[in-house]
């Protein structure tokens, strides 16, 4: 099953306390294709799901195009979860490269990351984290 959403906004604080903002996945994108970037199941490293077939930052946050593997067994149910409106959720994994503390509001304002993984999960810390479209 072919996936899309943003796995990221930017200028939203998510429930961690971070703000990713614009520019934050460029570098990354270019020094990790796509391709290299995992699709786990609920950021679980044990338990690839598919694969990014595609991502972009563009002026609202990161847009990714997937697919969820039906060979797999956990993308099975994955894609039975998708399919039932159970499962929308996105999240990413990173290490910030480059971050500061806004002390007015006590949110990280990351600038700049190493994306690792971008996982299917049922509670997205950033609540705007979502699937926008399943084919």
């Amino acid at each position: 099953m072919q996936i899309e959403g943003y796995a990221s906004r930017f200028a939203e604080a998510d429930d961690g306390g971070d703000i990713i903002q614009r520019g934050a996945f460029l570098r990354s994108l270019v020094m990790r294709p796509s391709g290299d970037v995992k699709m786990l199941w609920q950021h679980d490293p044990s338990r690839p799901i598919g694969k990014w077939t595609y991502m972009r930052e563009d002026g609202e946050g990161l847009f990714v195009v997937g697919e969820v593997l039906d060979g797999v067994a956990q993308g099975r149910e994955a894609n039975e979860l998708i399919r039932a409106g159970v499962l929308n959720g996105l999240s990413i994994g990173f290490k910030a490269r480059k971050a500061r503390r806004d002390p007015r509001t006590g949110c990280r304002e990351v600038l700049a990351v190493d994306l690792w993984e971008v996982s299917l999960v049922t509670f997205p810390l950033l609540r705007s984290a979502r699937l926008q479209q399943v084919l």
